[in-house]
C-alpha cells in the first residue's frame, strides 16, 4: 500500500493567493488544507522572526521539514514562495498535481504591503526581482498556472477543482 500524498499542492509568488484560494478549494473538496508556512510558524515562531534571528538558510531548512512532511498528508498544500526552491522539494513535487497561482504586480502591491514577509519587505521592486528569479521553477513545475489579479478566488479554487477532476496524462 502507498503512502498518502498530496491532492494537490499550490505555489507561486508571495502574495498570489496561495492561502486564501487552497482555503476554498479545500473546503470544495472536503479535504484538510496544510498550508507549510502556517506548520513553520506554529513550531517555531513568526517567519520574520527566524529570518531576523537565525537568517534565510535555517529558516529554508525549516520550511524543507515542513513540506516534506506536508506532501504526505491527503490534503491541499500551500507552499510558501521560496519552498521550490530547494531541489529535494522539486523532486517530491514530481508526479503530483501541482498548480501555479500568479499574480501582477500592480494587484500584488496592496497585499504585500505591511512587510511581514521578509524578501519583499523592501516593496513591488523586490519582489519583481525575486519572482523573475524563481519563474522558470514554477513554470517547469506547475501542471496548471492561474492568474489571481483580478479573478474571485472562488473561481479559481473552481478552475482547480474541475482541472483536478480529469485525468492525469
Amino acid at each position: 500500500m502507498s503512502e498518502p500524498r498530496a491532492i494537490v499542492v499550490l505555489i507561486g509568488a508571495p502574495g498570489a493567493g496561495k492561502t486564501r484560494t487552497g482555503k476554498r478549494l479545500a473546503r470544495a473538496l472536503g479535504v484538510a488544507l496544510v498550508d507549510t508556512d502556517r506548520l513553520v510558524v506554529d513550531e517555531h515562531g513568526p517567519i520574520a522572526d527566524i529570518f531576523e534571528k537565525y537568517g534565510e538558510s535555517h529558516f529554508r531548512d525549516l520550511e524543507r521539514a515542513a513540506v516534506a512532511r506536508a506532501l504526505r498528508e491527503p490534503a491541499v498544500v500551500t507552499l510558501g514562495g521560496g519552498a521550490v526552491l530547494d531541489g529535494d522539494t522539486q523532486a517530491d513535487l514530481s508526479g503530483l498535481r501541482v498548480v501555479q497561482l500568479t499574480v501582477s504586480p500592480e494587484a500584488v502591491e496592496r497585499r504585500i504591503a505591511g512587510g511581514k514577509r521578509p524578501l519583499v519587505k523592501d516593496g513591488i521592486g523586490a519582489w519583481t526581482r525575486l519572482v523573475e528569479a524563481r519563474q522558470p521553477i514554477y513554470d517547469r513545475l506547475a501542471g496548471l498556472t492561474l492568474d489571481t489579479s483580478r479573478a474571485p478566488l472562488d473561481a479559481i479554487a473552481q478552475r482547480i477543482a474541475d482541472w483536478l477532476e480529469r485525468p492525469t496524462s
